[in-house]
């Protein structure tokens, strides 16, 4: 799980959003320019490769946050709990997962160094509001590319992403099984104190890094 945590942040860390792209640009022209834009300033920027918490996270909180359904995301992760979940339960496990992400994105950051990102063509139709975008992660350093799918909805505000496969392993199904174990043991509720507990600890991680 771990492995596969740290592939999952390089994949999302490498994919980040601008606010001032348009709503009608294309899914993956948009993952295209953005990608692009986030692994060079990940190259460049000496906080970012120095490890600068305060600076990545806010790579992070500006350029990837306000487009990934977090929402989406926690919904699918609790799968069938979601429903036995009250309203105020549902807010307290997005916010948590939100943050348990965001501090797995920041992490990745300051790893990039001379990752690049090959697209394969998109296959869907204009009026699809659902697509999956295909990649590969090669370094110039070799070794086997790393194989990233990212799935997007079109949203009245645009394009978000809600869930992301790396070497076939779909994010969302990782954490299925995290978050239906932890529920068996103590409800909605431990689950909720066991990303909260975790988040706590990242935290104080990160700020050790300050």
């Amino acid at each position: 799980m771990k492995m596969f945590t740290k592939l999952i942040a390089i994949a999302v860390s490498a994919l980040a959003f601008s606010g001032a792209a348009s709503a009608q640009e294309a899914p993956d022209a948009l993952v295209k320019r953005i990608s692009s834009e986030v692994l060079d300033t990940a190259k460049s920027d000496k906080d970012i490769q120095s490890g600068n918490n305060s600076r990545i996270m806010q790579l992070v909180e500006q350029k990837i946050l306000p487009y990934v359904d977090f929402e989406r995301m926690t919904q699918l992760a609790a799968g069938r709990f979601w429903r036995q979940a009250t309203p105020e339960q549902q807010k307290q496990l997005i916010a948590e997962f939100r943050s348990l992400l965001v501090y797995t994105y920041s992490g990745a950051l300051s790893q990039v160094r001379d990752q690049k990102i090959e697209f394969k063509p998109l296959r869907a139709a204009p009026t699809d509001t659902e697509v999956e975008v295909n990649s590969q992660v090669i370094s110039s350093r070799g070794g086997e590319p790393i194989q990233l799918s990212y799935r997007l909805e079109k949203k009245a505000d645009g394009w978000k992403l809600y869930d992301v496969n790396v070497l076939g392993a779909w994010l969302v199904e990782a954490y299925k099984g995290t978050f239906a174990n932890e529920i068996n043991k103590g409800g909605i509720d431990g689950l909720i104190k066991a990303l909260s507990d975790k988040n706590k600890q990242l935290a104080a991680r990160a700020a050790g890094k300050k």
